[in-house]
C-alpha cells in the first residue's frame, strides 16, 4: 500500500507533492453533480435532503467566500438535526455528509479535519442503509475526503481507499459529471494523464442536471480547465 500523503487542503503545516490548493469539494459540487440517466431519474432526493441540497448549491455556488464557513456551519447543524430525527434516511446522511466536507474545505488547515471526520462517518453510516449511496453519490464524496486528508497519523488520507471509492462510484453512475471529474483529478495527481484526461473528458461531455444547473456547469467547467491543464 501507497503511504497516505499529507495534503495541505486540511492541514497547512503539512506539505505535500500533490496539492490541490482549495479543491476540495469544489463549488462544482463534490459529489452531487448525477448525469441525466435513467439510473439518475429514478433516484430523486427525499423532501427534506432535497431543501437542504438547493441551500447547499447556493451557499458554494452563489454566496460570498466570507459568509460561507458560516453559512455552512449552520447547514450542517440543520442536517445534523434532521438526521438524528430521522436515522434510517441514507438521503439525510449523505447530504450532511456532503455540507460537512465542504465546510472542511471552507475552514481550511488542522481544523478541518473535524469536519472531514464526521463527513466520513456519516457518509459511511449511508452506505450501509444504501449500498449504492444514492446513486454513487456518496462514492464520490468519500472517495474526495481519502484523497485529500492527511495520513496516518494525522488523519484518515489514503490514495487506495480513495481509488478504491472512485472505482465503485463509476461501477454505479459511469457517466456521472461528478465521479469523472474528481476520478480525473486524482488520477492527475497521480501522474496518469492519460486517463485522468479521459475522464476529465467524459465529465465535460456530461448534460447538467435541469435542478442543478448552476453546480453541474461549474463541475463542466473545471473538467474543460483540467483536461487543457494536461494537454488533452
Amino acid at each position: 500500500m501507497r503511504n497516505p500523503r499529507i495534503n495541505s487542503d486540511f492541514s497547512s503545516g503539512q506539505t505535500s507533492t500533490k496539492t490541490r490548493l482549495q479543491q476540495l469539494l469544489l463549488p462544482s459540487a463534490l459529489a452531487l453533480t448525477l448525469a441525466v440517466s435513467p439510473l439518475a431519474l429514478a433516484q430523486s432526493w427525499d423532501g427534506p435532503a432535497y431543501e437542504l441540497l438547493g441551500r447547499w448549491e447556493h451557499i458554494t455556488t452563489a454566496m460570498d467566500k466570507s459568509s460561507r464557513e458560516q453559512a455552512l456551519e449552520s447547514l450542517a447543524a440543520e442536517a445534523t438535526a434532521l438526521v438524528e430525527a430521522n436515522p434510517g434516511n441514507s438521503d439525510l446522511l449523505i447530504i450532511d455528509g456532503i455540507v460537512r466536507a465542504s465546510l472542511a474545505r471552507e475552514v481550511g488547515g488542522l481544523g478541518a479535519l473535524g469536519a472531514a471526520k464526521q463527513a466520513r462517518k456519516v457518509l459511511e453510516r449511508a452506505v450501509e442503509i444504501d449500498p449504492d449511496g444514492h446513486a454513487g453519490s456518496a462514492y464520490v464524496t468519500l472517495g474526495a475526503l481519502y484523497d485529500r486528508a492527511p495520513g496516518w497519523p494525522v488523519a484518515f488520507g489514503d490514495s487506495e481507499i480513495a481509488e478504491q471509492m472512485f472505482q465503485r462510484a463509476l461501477e454505479i453512475r459511469p457517466e456521472g459529471m461528478d465521479v469523472n471529474y474528481y476520478y480525473a483529478a486524482f488520477l492527475a495527481d497521480e501522474g496518469r494523464n492519460a486517463e485522468a484526461i479521459e475522464h476529465a473528458r467524459r465529465a465535460e461531455q456530461g448534460t447538467p442536471r435541469a435542478d442543478r444547473q448552476a453546480s453541474d456547469t461549474a463541475l463542466k467547467n473545471q473538467a474543460r480547465v483540467l483536461r487543457q491543464k494536461l494537454g488533452g
